[in-house]
């Protein structure tokens, strides 16, 4: 089990020959420069240049090794620390002048990551200097300690854990009953997991609870502390700005009146720029750290695999398409188990480009970034609850798996790899869209005019969908009167794609904001149908991993189709519980208030 304080260099041989996730690894590896003779540099003008580059570039370490050879050797192991700690430094000087000159709240960003730089900074010198003192002193004694009386532990631990939880829920929803509700919901949802459990002998509760009681935690911090909504919504915020600077590549390309097709040169574009992005941050290190650690909290909290958690973690951020490629080598060998949560957890989440194109219909930031974290842990309880493991698993450690070995030169070549990758991305999207769009209008027409044989043309795709969903809806916690609306919204989404779900939510968020006669849906319902739409459940998804996931082991394509309907169906569930957390812990009275000031 890797260990949060574990210096990068204690690995075991094996784990070494692996990918290594250094923080402080992000910059490109060092040329070597091959040493020539005098008349040979003299006589080549382009390795005279390279070589006096050379020079230039080891100067300051030829000083340090004249001057010490103490100081030589801890120049060369701490230089990256060092030189980001001057960066720090210079930057932070710069910050103090800004702040006396311009005022706080114009530097406050800078400021923000100056903060946040400085802790990762930080914990990367405690670990790498003390890691091994603090893993024997005390990490390892209290593991010990622990595991030695886990048996009874377990039980008081638990045991308060669950009587506070009970006892904070009867608390905090006798004050509001619309709580009630989505409090039922989660206890129904989870039961319909366990009676479709195909061993419910062999359940482990341990990741189940601990599923669930992540998704509690993020949401408490996120939903609950006013700190916690307050940093969220400023991330979201920024993320909505930084995407907006798509609009000048657009305008350059399509022109001022762009707006006037707006899912094609504004939505779509926004994934190209997003995938640009992404790319960069995977050439420079930055993804690879984050899923490697959320996958070690989701693994030390709930016990499942390597491949499960970084999985789990992946689907974050990359879709259904990317995230094969982390685990490609190992699915060949995964246990049916972890097949089945493999699934759920690729369909529960969303993928980083789909919510950068989310954002830009309107949809709140914040909520769409809180959704896809918490469908994380939801989809790995939900999953060991429906299909729990009966087999041992190969990989017990997320540093047993290899991140793809990225082929980019420099930051230029990698966003330009990004862009190329995600023109196939926005292709298909748009392809899906059409068609779908087309499909819808075909089968409602086909509706309309059977039910007009019967005096009732209003019959339609959606009407049904209202009829069939709306029990799931109001148990989510969404409000009797935007049940149907919410529950046509499900049914879009499972029967044809989440993303004309979202562009129907787009319509009444935009009715809202502006005032307008068009049908709306209330602060509460709005937030709850973010929750549950956010994630890839229909069938469409359902071939897209078959496919990609097919293509890496043609050996478990069976096994794939077989668990295929189930893996949907736990996905969705793992949605449906993300909403009731949601709706649990919604404070409309702070989302309200955000909302208005982005009206005026």
């Amino acid at each position: 089990m890797p260990n949060l304080f574990e210096p990068e260099g204690t690995a075991n041989p094996k784990e070494q020959s692996q990918v290594s996730l250094n923080v402080g690894d992000l910059s490109e590896p060092e040329e070597t420069t091959e040493l020539k003779a005098p008349e040979q540099i003299e006589s080549d003008p382009c390795e005279k240049k390279k070589s006096h580059k050379h020079e230039l570039g080891t100067l300051w370490n030829r000083i340090i090794v004249r001057h010490s050879p103490h100081s030589s050797t801890l120049w060369l192991k701490y230089k990256k620390v060092i030189l980001t700690f001057l960066l720090l430094i210079a930057l932070s000087v710069y910050c103090v002048f800004g702040i006396m000159i311009s005022g706080f709240e114009k530097a406050k960003d800078l400021f923000g990551v100056l903060v946040f730089s400085g802790i990762i900074v930080v914990y990367i010198v405690i670990r790498d200097t003390f890691g091994k003192q603090i893993n024997a002193l005390v990490i390892k004694p209290v593991s010990k300690m622990i595991e030695e009386h886990w048996s009874i532990l377990r039980w008081f631990i638990y045991g308060t854990l669950l009587v506070l939880i009970l006892l904070w829920l009867l608390l905090d929803t006798i004050k509001d009953a619309k709580r009630l509700q989505s409090v039922a919901g989660l206890l129904v949802f989870v039961f319909l997991a366990y009676l479709v459990s195909t061993n419910r002998r062999k359940i482990t509760w341990r990741p189940v609870l601990w599923g669930l009681a992540l998704q509690f935690i993020f949401g408490i911090l996120i939903l609950r502390t006013k700190e916690g909504y307050d940093v969220m919504k400023y991330i979201g915020d920024k993320v909505t700005t930084f995407l907006d600077f798509t609009v000048a590549g657009i305008v350059f390309v399509f022109g001022e009146k762009y707006f006037l097709h707006f899912v094609a040169f504004k939505v779509l574009m926004v994934v190209i720029f997003f995938s640009s992005v992404t790319s960069v941050l995977y050439y420079l290190g930055v993804m690879q750290v984050i899923i490697i650690k959320l996958a070690w909290l989701m693994q030390v909290t709930l016990r499942v695999s390597g491949v499960e958690a970084l999985c789990a973690a992946a689907n974050v951020f990359v879709g259904l398409v990317e995230a094969p490629l982390l685990i490609g080598p190992f699915v060949k060998n995964v246990t049916m188990s972890e097949l089945h949560a493999i699934m759920t957890s690729g369909l529960a989440t969303i993928a980083g480009g789909m919510l950068a194109a989310y954002i830009s219909l309107g949809i709140d930031a914040n909520h769409v970034l809180s959704a896809s974290v918490m469908s994380a842990p939801a989809a790995l309880a939900i999953s060991k609850l429906m299909y729990p493991e009966t087999e041992v698993p190969a990989t017990s450690g997320v540093h047993a798996i290899q991140f793809q070995k990225r082929n980019e030169k420099n930051v230029i070549e990698a966003a330009a790899q990004g862009a190329s990758i995600a023109i196939g991305l926005v292709a298909n999207i748009g392809a899906n869209l059409i068609a779908f769009f087309a499909f819808l209008s075909f089968i409602n027409a086909i509706l309309s005019y059977l039910g007009g044989l019967v005096l009732y043309p209003e019959l339609s795709f959606e009407l049904i969908c209202s009829y069939i969903f709306a029990p799931f809806a109001l148990l989510m916690g969404v409000e009797w009167s935007d049940c149907t609306k919410v529950a046509k919204l499900l049914g879009i989404k499972t029967f044809l794609n989440e993303f004309l779900a979202f562009g129907q939510l787009s319509v009444f968020i935009n009715n809202r904001k502006t005032m307008s006669t068009g049908p709306v849906l209330s602060l509460r319902s709005e937030t709850i149908a973010v929750y549950v739409l956010t994630g890839f459940t229909n069938f469409l998804s359902v071939g897209i991993f078959l496919g990609g996931y097919g293509q890496l082991a043609p050996n478990r394509k069976t096994d794939m189709a077989r668990i295929a309907i189930r893996g949907l169906i736990a996905a969705t569930l793992a949605c449906m519980v993300t909403a009731c957390v949601a709706g649990i812990l919604y404070q409309e009275n702070w989302d309200q208030s955000s909302k208005l000031n982005q009206m005026t």
